[in-house]
């Protein structure tokens, strides 16, 4: 039986907010449908399956956490922006754990609506790296590295991966920190250290023994 008044958007709210309580991969259609006391079929008028909920709810996310990250930016440069730009990142993954990892994942090139969610993501970071002068290509490589430390602690934090008897929040600025002294370092026009040279593999000296 249809439920009289339900529509798309309210499908994906209910099913973010499922998420978020038990994880994205507790989250069924025939869960989300006793949720919202409808027939579990009656949810393919809004959605064209469990793979299209998910999409969904990780384009809601990415809108989420970009007017967060976009509030938290707001008014400041630098340092501090960095700072209250990653306070954010983590309170959403920490308050939606089932919406942040739908939104994880890159979105199809054929999904607009996708694409435009996580550009608005993107481009709260790079305003940030402009107040570091970072543009271009450089400023995609500092956003990978600002998302892979962030995205690599909260992962760590949500699944228990701290041991050591130390306050996280102390850990999670200090990381800040050090992102900012790269950040600083990369806007100084300081050459980037080569990596060593690939040792050259040694020439066999010895006859190879017979099978």
């Amino acid at each position: 039986m249809a439920r009289a008044g339900l529509d798309t958007d309210e499908v994906v709210r209910a099913g973010a907010r499922l998420a978020d309580v038990e994880g994205l991969e507790a989250l069924t259609l025939a869960r989300l449908a006793g949720d919202l006391g409808v027939r579990a079929p009656s949810l393919y008028a809004h959605v064209s399956g469990l793979d299209d909920l998910r999409r969904r709810i990780g384009v809601r996310g990415a809108l989420e956490l970009a007017g967060e990250l976009q509030t938290a930016a707001a008014g400041r440069a630098g340092a501090d922006a960095l700072d209250a730009v990653a306070r954010a990142y983590r309170d959403y993954a920490r308050a939606h754990p089932g919406s942040y990892e739908a939104l994880q994942r890159a979105p199809d090139p054929r999904d607009a609506r996708a694409g435009a969610a996580a550009t608005r993501v993107v481009d709260v970071v790079r305003a940030v790296l402009r107040g570091y002068g970072l543009d271009g290509d450089d400023a995609t490589h500092a956003t990978r590295a600002i998302r892979s430390a962030l995205h690599g602690f909260v992962s760590l934090e949500r699944g228990g991966g701290f041991g050591l008897p130390l306050a996280l929040d102390e850990s999670y600025a200090e990381l800040v920190d050090v992102l900012d002294r790269g950040l600083a370092a990369a806007s100084s026009g300081r050459p980037r250290r080569a990596g060593p040279a690939p040792r050259a593999r040694p020439r066999r000296t010895t006859p190879r023994p017979k099978p």
